[in-house]
């Protein structure tokens, strides 16, 4: 990385974490709508969470599992009362699209990829709902968490949703495409910077969020990835849903995704064996990442169950380090006062 480069990360990174606010382009990710009379129940044998408890105008996380309850997507269902929308990430688009599109036959039940139709910003910091009021007006900067709204925008309209990919507060709009660029430049000129891969990237592993294709794939038990606020444990019957259960009265899994804090600079490609303090092999890195605010290298790793704790010393790439709790920064989106 040259100077040049290092300096525009610092300024992206600065941005979200020292009380502005960044613009993450989020369109790579996947959007697929769903609608028809049957598309609840259908989507509630497929998916974790609760459709039924899904009203009109709000969201919920949710994932996709296969029938030994491991993941095949994290998503968003959003309720926008004629249909639903799908967000979910690039790795597990298609496999999302396919599975869904099987049922189409089998009632009342439509899927459309919209991928190529509607775009994704995201603004994300502790002066992100300045930008958005800005932008859209105080209807869209004090939007309560959980719910959704549409807002005007240059004779069009977007969909609006509180989330946070870093850990700070944050908004993600969902536009059609032929006004990103507009809706780009207003974002961007009400004083959001536009941040790289490598910041989000970094801020996200600060955040404790897995992605899917590189923290959680087809072989990841869903009870492993800390996505509980997308599982229903009292909902009916869905796929996978007897292991997953049958795993949460067992007590714990074997191991979970966790934080890990090394002591001095090392690199740690996906796969990195994490070791015990007495060199048991205990765990492998996901994703890692040098961590500005903490000064230290970090990652996400799956730890064996007997040594989460907090604090527990661990050795990875002959370094030594810390299992932390996730997140490793603690932004304003868990702030009381955060949208």
């Amino acid at each position: 990385m040259n100077y040049h480069e290092k300096s525009n990360r610092v300024k992206e990174y600065t941005a979200v974490r020292g009380g502005g606010a960044g613009l993450i382009d989020l369109s790579s990710r996947g959007r697929i709508i769903v609608s028809g009379s049957e598309a609840v129940m259908f989507l509630n044998g497929l998916i974790t969470n609760d459709m039924k408890t899904l009203a009109a105008n709000s969201w919920m996380p949710a994932a996709f599992p296969n029938v030994q309850g491991r993941l095949l997507a994290a998503v968003r269902v959003l309720n926008l009362n004629d249909h639903f929308l799908i967000d979910t990430e690039r790795a597990s688009h298609s496999k999302v699209l396919d599975l869904l599109s099987r049922f189409t036959l089998a009632g009342d039940f439509r899927v459309t990829d919209a991928t190529e139709e509607v775009a994704t910003l995201s603004v994300q910091g502790r002066g992100a709902a300045n930008i958005m009021g800005a932008v859209f007006g105080d209807i869209a900067a004090n939007l309560e968490r959980g719910k959704v709204i549409t807002a005007p925008f240059r004779e069009s309209t977007v969909t609006i949703i509180c989330a946070t990919h870093t850990a700070e507060a944050g908004f993600d709009v969902f536009v059609g495409l032929d006004k990103t660029s507009e809706l780009r430049h207003a974002l961007n000129d009400a004083g959001g910077v536009v941040v790289g891969e490598d910041a989000s990237e970094t801020l996200r592993i600060e955040a404790g969020i897995p992605r899917y294709g590189v923290d959680m794939d087809e072989t990841t038990v869903l009870n492993e990835t800390n996505l509980d606020d997308a599982i229903s444990f009292t909902k009916g019957c869905y796929i996978g849903q007897e292991i997953i259960v049958r795993i949460l009265h067992r007590g714990h899994v074997a191991k979970k995704l966790a934080g890990i804090m090394l002591d001095e600079e090392a690199e740690l490609p996906k796969g990195t064996k994490v070791l015990s303090d007495n060199g048991q092999e205990i765990g492998r890195v996901t994703s890692s990442t040098a961590s500005p605010r903490l000064q230290r290298v970090i990652a996400l790793a799956y730890v064996k169950y007997d040594y989460l704790a907090p604090g527990t010393k661990i050795k990875v790439a002959d370094k030594t380090g810390v299992v932390t709790e996730l997140p490793f920064i603690r932004g304003s989106w868990y702030e009381a006062s955060a949208p």
